[in-house]
């Protein structure tokens, strides 16, 4: 039997700009899945594990900007779209979840695959419908094709983010022999239309009055995708009005050649009153979270004065315990306008060049310092390897790191300057390592430029799921740190002194990804040591007609021990460095 309304699903979504589809298989899905897979303009992708799936179309959306639906059979399939949905809400990308269900008469009638999944992801979706079950009456058709405009209007609208429609279906519900499948052509859809917010005179007026007064300006970049133009107005802004401009490497400013890049190296290694001196009068953000664990404290306990945060519109968390605006207005806009503001006087003009300087100062005793540090002669580690990794991007490259070490050693690396062609995105919404593949496979089925994984063996081996299909994209290049556990468990002082550690901690794992790229057909290369990284680094990024797999294998205990090494060095250095002793000087 056709369910017309649920044919109407695909239509009305692809009317409003929705182009793809990741399918897993189920019976009580077909309506569903037959709309999509048989609609023209929608391209559809199946993978059978669920919780992979959500990833996959999450790094598709991420990648494309625009929302991609995910469609699923009911119970506990539902379920494992849950992380995904979790990270997509908290790193603001748009998705559809179609979930079908039983009919409302046969939950908790202990039928097979049924669960209550009205509301099922709870607070962490923008919104959640539930699609009429029987749509005979023409308002009952009326009220399901206006919910699918609606949802995907909310999937859109600022900050973008998940919105789920569950879909009870009741038997039958396969085409019978002969019968017409099709769209209907009279569809009523509804386009959401939104603006960027602006501040009107009054308001700017009180925000320059404000702003003139203040001479120790940090402006902060947190996550975000890459936005040429922010970037472009972020250097306006320090180069006219000698703000202090930051964002570690998921803020992809990296082209800014005066941004602060390595705080997180040398806030940790600076006294007391060197802190204090680096405290900003005005704290200026945009974007989400950051990675630098050193800059959250450093802001907590040297307070701003002020903070103003800007976004056009959503919740806005204080981070920093100092917030004290909240700038409901376009990012690039409001920036574009705070550049063509001076100083109230010449000396609060030398005080703002000053206080940048002592940033300035501190990043390039950093960079000098960590290449120095590259330069020693040392067995092959994870921090050297990633070190070497991130110098080899090809062009364009769009690079997923994944979470615990890999994104934190990439941090600390930096890109340079002159490498603003790449990309960098990860999972930091809920920050976990579930998905972190499943992402990066997406995003290379959206690219045609080379997409590059660095991830760990815990993140890699449980999210293998996410290659387990038919998709693989010749792109993708995913490059393992095996260290044979949760090494980063041996870098954090709690767990590192447990007598435990080994056993619940790092859960130690005899594997190697070898025999998962045979089954899979990926190029398959291996190393321990520096001389073979190299030799591999160099085949591995070139360009094939099959995805590769370049697997680092290292001993977690060196790693540790590594990195308390060089957090040692560096402290040594920035302290022996050259820094100018007062912000007024």
């Amino acid at each position: 039997m056709i369910i017309q309304s649920i044919n109407d699903i695909a239509e009305i979504c692809t009317r409003l700009g929705v182009k793809e589809a990741v399918l897993s298989p189920g019976s009580r899905s077909a309506p569903l899945t037959l709309a999509f897979a048989r609609h023209p303009g929608i391209s559809c992708r199946v993978i059978g594990d669920e919780r992979s799936a959500a990833f996959v179309a999450l790094g598709m959306a991420q990648t494309s900007n625009r929302p991609v639906a995910i469609v699923c059979t009911s119970g506990s399939a539902a379920y494992n779209y849950a992380p995904a949905i979790a990270e997509a809400f908290f790193n603001q990308v748009p998705l559809l979840v179609f979930t079908a269900d039983r009919p409302p008469e046969w939950i908790d009638q202990l039928d097979g695959q049924t669960i209550r999944q009205n509301n099922i992801y709870g607070q962490h979706i923008k919104a959640s419908f539930t699609f009429p079950v029987d749509t005979s009456h023409a308002d009952a058709t009326w009220h399901a094709h206006r919910q699918i405009s609606e949802a995907v209007g909310q999937a859109n609208a600022y900050p973008a983010g998940p919105v789920h429609v569950n879909v009870p279906v009741r038997e039958p519900f396969y085409p019978g022999e002969g019968e017409h499948y099709g769209y209907a052509e009279s569809l009523r859809v509804t386009e959401s239309l939104t603006g960027t917010p602006i501040l009107n005179e009054s308001q700017k007026e009180k925000l320059a009055e404000e702003w003139a007064g203040y001479s120790r300006i940090l402006v902060i970049a947190g996550q975000q995708t890459k936005e040429p133009a922010l970037a472009a107005t972020l250097r306006e802004m320090a180069d006219k009005t000698g703000a202090t401009v930051m964002g570690d490497i998921l803020s992809n400013i990296h082209g800014l050649p005066q941004a602060i890049r390595r705080q997180d190296t040398f806030l940790s290694a600076l006294s007391e009153e060197e802190l204090e001196r680096l405290r900003p009068d005005l704290l200026i953000t945009v974007g989400r979270s950051v990675i630098a664990k050193n800059l959250k404290l450093f802001l907590r306990k040297y307070r701003p004065d002020a903070h103003w945060h800007i976004q056009p519109s959503g919740v806005v968390a204080d981070t920093y315990q100092s917030l004290t605006k909240v700038i409901h207005s376009g990012e690039a806009t409001t920036l574009e306008w705070l550049a063509t503001l001076g100083a109230d006087n010449e000396f609060t003009e030398r005080k703002r060049a000053n206080y940048s300087l002592l940033w300035t100062s501190l990043e390039k005793a950093a960079e000098r310092g960590l290449q120095k540090w590259a330069k020693e002669d040392r067995a092959l580690g994870e921090f050297e390897a990633v070190y070497e990794i991130i110098k080899t991007l090809p062009q364009n490259t769009h690079l997923h790191l994944a979470n615990s070490m890999p994104v934190r050693y990439a941090n600390i690396c930096g890109l340079a300057a002159e490498r603003h062609d790449i990309s960098v995105y990860a999972n930091r919404g809920t920050s976990g390592i579930d998905g972190c593949t499943g992402t990066a496979v997406g995003c290379a089925l959206e690219t045609e430029d080379p997409v590059v994984l660095l991830t760990g063996d815990m993140a890699f081996f449980y999210d293998r799921n996410s290659l387990w299909h038919g998709h693989l994209p010749k792109n993708l290049r995913i490059v393992i740190l095996n260290n044979h556990g949760g090494g980063i468990f041996r870098l954090i002082n709690g767990p590192s002194s447990q007598p435990e550690l080994e056993t619940y901690f790092e859960t130690e794992q005899p594997l190697k990804a070898e025999n998962t790229a045979r089954e899979l057909g990926l190029d398959y290369y291996f190393c321990r040591e520096k001389s073979r990284l190299f030799t591999a680094l160099t085949l591995f990024m070139e360009p094939s007609d099959k995805p590769a797999l370049l697997e680092v294998e290292t001993e977690s205990v060196y790693n540790a021990e590594v990195f308390k090494v060089y957090k040692a060095f560096m402290k040594k250095h920035l302290n022996e460095s050259d820094k100018p002793s007062s912000p007024t000087a």
